[in-house]
């Protein structure tokens, strides 16, 4: 039997700069694929020592690039459509390749609906429009069955007729228009990627994205989604009113919008790829532990808490909005095109992953505090590189 070669000493190479953690981890996957290539090892004998997170494979670093390159490419495409909303679009492609949904928060009149058309065109998906209204029915978005006679035979049969949910893009416009029970019908696809009809599932087309609208200002008629159906979506986008000259160039060039011209950038199956690709980028101990912090801080009854969140808060995020923090972070690294994440990564999706998870208080809202106020204030009280205390026993990385 061949033996096994002993493993190395660990080397103090001094730290890591982000310049440099690039460059070493180009050489690392080197190194490992030449040890796997003579001794056939797992590519994942890496993963446990030190906490620190095994580098990519060489394909994955070809996939990094690509995903980059498409993301700016799908930005040139949306230019020709859309005037500024830089951060909307960027936040629309994290969604994207994360695999998660989001909801749009907008006044009318902001081009939402045509912002995810747009994306959608440039992604080479199927795209469906539903409006939600308040006699819209469930069956109306998922699907009936109805009876068909065979001509030839005469027997009669249910046969499943598919709804608009199924696409691979659904804008679910003005979703706070329709009763609980119509838009608790999103909650199973959203989540499952499925729909459940008379006892029989059908599986929807992958990708599959959810992508909500609401409008902040009327109230009258509308009906508040639910925390646990908000909590699905990974993001909350703030959709705010252009610059001076953004309107401009938008009332400039409004009367030659033309869809048509947005020419394809991906494919569904390249978007699947590319989702595996960013579920596998590596993350270092401490931006987890930063992650968990920002999220156990929203916590006013835990020690966690600083003094202005048990004074502002009545409740604060789950476990899942930590799960987002590395999941948007992992994606928005990758389309900074780098392969490891930070924690300004981290931070900088903070405020679209919890601001529809926390809920002010009465103190809050006399006077004026918004949850972005909180949020702000959060990220300027968490220091970025303090680590979270762990039950004795917890392996080192558990949390990637």
């Amino acid at each position: 039997m061949r033996r096994r070669p002993r493993a190395a000493e660990p080397v103090d190479e001094g730290p890591v700069t982000d310049a440099s953690r690039d460059e070493r981890m180009t050489e690392g996957m080197a190194a490992r694929d030449a040890a796997a290539q003579d001794a056939g090892a797992a590519s994942g004998a890496g993963g446990a020592g030190g906490g620190t997170a095994p580098p990519p494979a060489l394909d994955d670093l070809e996939a990094v690039r690509r995903l980059q390159s498409a993301y700016q490419r799908v930005c040139e495409e949306t230019r020709k459509i859309i005037v500024g909303q830089r951060r909307v679009v960027e936040q629309l492609m994290i969604t994207i390749f994360a695999r998660g949904h989001c909801r749009i928060v907008g006044v009318p009149g902001l081009a939402k609906t045509l912002l995810v058309q747009t994306v959608a065109r440039c992604l080479s998906l199927r795209f469906n429009r539903i409006q939600f209204t308040p006699d819209l029915m469930p069956s109306d978005i998922t699907g009936t069955e109805v009876i068909q006679e065979d001509r030839a035979t005469g027997e009669r049969h249910f046969r499943f007729l598919e709804g608009p949910i199924f696409a691979n893009v659904i804008l679910a416009d003005e979703i706070n228009r329709t009763p609980p029970k119509t838009q608790a019908a999103l909650l199973e696809a959203m989540q499952e990627h499925q729909v459940t009809a008379a006892g029989q599932k059908h599986p929807l087309p992958e990708p599959f994205f959810v992508f909500a609208t609401q409008n902040p200002i009327e109230q009258e008629g509308t009906y508040p989604l639910p925390e646990a159906q908000l909590d699905r979506f990974m993001f909350d986008i703030a959709m705010g009113y252009p610059g001076a000259d953004d309107e401009y160039e938008i009332v400039r060039v409004a009367s030659r919008i033309d869809l048509d011209s947005i020419e394809p950038v991906l494919t569904g199956e390249e978007i699947l790829a590319l989702q595996r690709t960013v579920r596998r980028v590596p993350i270092a101990d401490h931006v987890v532990h930063y992650a968990m912090r920002l999220v156990r801080s929203t916590r006013h009854r835990t020690e966690e808490a600083p003094p202005f969140i048990k004074e502002l808060l009545s409740w604060g995020a789950g476990p899942r909005a930590t799960q987002y923090l590395i999941l948007g972070g992992k994606a928005r690294a990758i389309l900074h095109g780098r392969t490891y994440v930070s924690c300004e990564d981290i931070a900088a999706v903070a405020h679209p992953v919890l601001r529809h998870r926390i809920i002010t208080n009465f103190n809050a809202e006399a006077e004026g505090i918004t949850p972005d106020d909180i949020i702000d204030r959060l990220l300027a009280h968490v220091p970025q590189h303090e680590p979270v205390a762990v039950a004795a026993g917890t392996p080192a990385g558990a949390g990637r």
